[in-house]
């Protein structure tokens, strides 16, 4: 059942003001529950709820379950998606809760995502399996990663909506038209939790929220490449954060350092604590990415046999940005 264009904006202004609305009664619930309180490797100074990516999980999985039994959504793979990422909500809630330990978090991340692929893909023939399991690992470090980006005040949410916005009208683009609405709906929820989220943060997305967007990110990128299309695009528009996250892990890993602590180490991180603020890392990241990986998206879609030649410049553009931001902040030894 196709939607008019009067009913998808309606859709998201709905979905939109139901977000920042729930925002507002997770927060009260989180001022209780889930208080964050800084410590050495915080970047806010006073102690903040977070747990605010609840609101967007719960308006993003409430609009995707009434479209499936509407018939606006139409896919073989809808449930499996919504059950995936429902449970990827609440992984998070659990670690906000009470944290996990990093092997039992991993485990349960790679079971979720895996079992997402065996349905999406069918059960892997042995020539098959290496790509099974690629993008299954994919899918989990796209997991984490937003979660390690998730530290400043607006740039999760930031990200989540300039991805799903244009990642949603190029899916729309390529056909793609279920997996466009998904995107689409995604990108509304991020914008009504960010009113809360913008500095100062009121509240954090919190691990909830960080492993529900990177799973639904790692749904819409598998999904568009099952049903035929490329989903390079997804790949690019991600860019800085997949880029940031990934040199920045394997700079530590080289170093020797404890990679799997929590640390401030990161480009976005070292913005802040050069003095950039939280905005505006927020908004230099926004503009990052109007600057080249929608552009680059753009023209992946339009001619997917440039897609190779787009994702390399976009990761390089954005992997020598990187690494002027890392050069320019390090501190100086005494």
């Amino acid at each position: 059942m196709a939607m008019t264009t009067v009913g998808m904006l309606g859709l998201c202004a709905s979905a939109a003001s139901l977000a920042w609305m729930m925002t507002a009664l997770v927060r009260r619930w989180a001022m209780r529950a889930v208080l964050d309180v800084p410590n050495e490797r915080s970047l806010h100074v006073t102690p903040t709820p977070r747990g605010g990516g609840l609101a967007i999980a719960i308006v993003v999985l409430g609009f995707e379950a009434w479209l499936m039994l509407t018939g606006r959504i139409q896919v073989p793979w809808g449930w499996a998606a919504w059950c995936a990422c429902a449970l990827l909500a609440c992984l998070g809630l659990r670690d906000d809760l009470r944290p996990m330990s990093a092997r039992h978090r991993f485990l349960a991340q790679l079971v979720i995502c895996g079992g997402w692929l065996w349905i999406l893909l069918g059960p892997a023939n042995l020539l098959a399996w290496g790509g099974w399991v690629l993008q299954c690992l994919a899918m989990v470090w796209l997991v984490n990663l937003y979660n390690f980006m998730d530290g400043s005040d607006g740039l999760a949410g930031m990200q989540a909506l300039l991805t799903g916005l244009v990642g949603g009208m190029l899916a729309l683009f390529v056909g793609a038209t279920d997996i466009a609405l998904m995107a689409v709906l995604t990108a509304c929820a991020s914008l009504g939790f960010l009113v809360w989220n913008w500095q100062p943060a009121r509240i954090f997305l919190g691990d909830v929220g960080s492993y529900f967007l990177g799973g639904q990110f790692g749904v819409l990128i598998t999904a568009t490449r099952a049903e035929g299309h490329e989903a390079f695009f997804w790949i690019i528009l991600l860019g800085p954060f997949i880029v940031d996250a990934t040199l920045t892990l394997l700079r530590r890993i080289v170093r020797g350092e404890r990679w799997y602590a929590a640390h401030r180490t990161h480009a976005y991180q070292r913005l802040v604590q050069a003095g950039l603020g939280h905005a505006r890392v927020a908004l230099a990241f926004a503009l990052l990415g109007l600057c080249w990986s929608v552009p680059l998206a753009v023209t992946a879609a339009h001619w997917p046999s440039l897609s190779w030649l787009c994702l390399v410049l976009a990761w390089s553009l954005s992997a020598g940005l990187w690494w002027r931001v890392i050069r320019g902040t390090e501190p100086v030894s005494g």
